[in-house]
């Protein structure tokens, strides 16, 4: 269907989607990316029914989204989403999942200052919480550990110009509010959407000359999904780790992979092995201290946590990793800052990155840039 051809009334639009992709396993049509951009934009601007939004995305994941279908939302979210360009050539975009950790403490968070001391500049994204995990987030974390999360994109942006700091946190509530408004109906939605999938590649903040898209993933449909939106979306390059919750930190305990492609060209797989890289633990990610741990949860993905507590232990933990204090958010900082180090093309090897991360580490400097 021609884009000339849609109706041009988003309620009518909407309407027609609906009744093409709700009609069950056998008779579901799909849509085009010019469909898909026009009504998730129309969501993102309010202007559809609750009622319609959620059978909308709901409807899309049962039938399955093609990747024209997904392309379209992405189209809505770059659209709609308040974009920059900062006072450096190179970015790198660290998207950790929204809907943040509720079985490890994140340690991610925290490679921000820490890639800043080997002169990239880094930006991760988020918001507060989300379904359908409401975990713990990035921004629960760097708040509790002094940063601010609140910034616009232009005082995100001018972080990373700033030779003292050279990384930021921007919260979707900022750069896309509308988005960001849909956080409490796509918990009435339950299931996760391909809102989950896309918002991550909204790009924020990009580089002058180029920008590096990170990201994690758990199921193995996941990494081609995530490339091919990358180069729709304009990262010039991107890492797509298999991480412990979907982040972009691999198990400290077993081999992992993640896949990467440079100059918007095919992705390819590669291996890494915590154990070769010096790395010795018993658990694949930083354990939750028993103290926060909450009543109950409300299902096997709502986990139970206080998520309050557990923002402030990773916080306290990061700051130590920062200081060379080891342990398992120091190794996570080493195994998530390697792969990436290495990925930039700051070093030679991914042991030559877990070498010179170690050092910064050990060194203490990093923690300087936690403000």
């Amino acid at each position: 269907m021609r884009i000339d051809t849609l109706p041009s009334d988003p309620k009518l639009l909407m309407r027609s989607i609906i009744q093409r992709i709700a009609t069950g396993p056998d008779l579901s049509k799909n849509i085009s990316r010019a469909e898909a951009r026009l009504a998730t934009k129309a969501v993102i601007d309010n202007l559809i029914d609750p009622v319609q939004v959620g059978i909308y995305f709901i409807a899309l994941r049962m039938k399955r989204e093609t990747m024209d279908e997904n392309r379209g939302v992405l189209d809505a979210v770059l659209e709609t989403t308040r974009r920059v360009t900062a006072d450096v050539d190179e970015v790198v975009d660290i998207g950790d999942p929204y809907g943040g950790y509720n079985r490890c403490l994140p340690a991610a968070p925290f490679l921000g200052p820490l890639l800043a001391e080997f002169g990239l500049h880094v930006v991760s994204h988020g918001l507060d919480a989300v379904a359908p995990k409401y975990g713990v987030t990035a921004r629960h974390v760097l708040e509790a550990a002094g940063v601010p999360v609140d910034l616009k994109p232009e005082e995100a942006a001018a972080r990373l110009a700033d030779p003292s700091l050279g990384w930021t946190y921007l919260d979707q509530a900022q750069s896309n509010p509308g988005l960001h408004n849909l956080a409490a109906l796509r918990g009435k939605m339950v299931k996760r959407q391909t809102l989950t999938t896309v918002e991550v590649l909204s790009r924020p903040v990009a580089g002058r000359k180029r920008t590096h898209f990170v990201t994690g993933f758990v199921h193995k449909p996941y990494p081609p999904v995530y490339a091919e939106l990358a180069r729709e979306a304009g990262f010039d390059t991107a890492c797509i780790v298999r991480g412990v919750e979907g982040g972009v930190i691999p198990s400290l305990r077993q081999t992992g992979k993640y896949f990467h492609y440079h100059d918007r060209g095919a992705e390819t797989e590669a291996d890494i092995d915590p154990m070769a890289l010096g790395i010795d633990q018993p658990m694949r990610a930083v354990p939750l201290p028993g103290a926060v741990a909450a009543e109950a949860g409300e299902d096997e993905i709502v986990a139970a946590i206080d998520v309050k507590a557990a923002a402030h232990a990773a916080a306290e933990a990061g700051i130590l990793a920062l200081k060379g204090d080891k342990g398992a958010t120091y190794d996570s900082l080493v195994l998530g800052g390697a792969i990436i180090l290495h990925h930039v093309g700051k070093a030679a090897s991914v042991a030559d990155a877990a070498a010179q991360i170690r050092a910064v580490l050990d060194s203490g400097t990093a923690v300087a840039r936690v403000r």
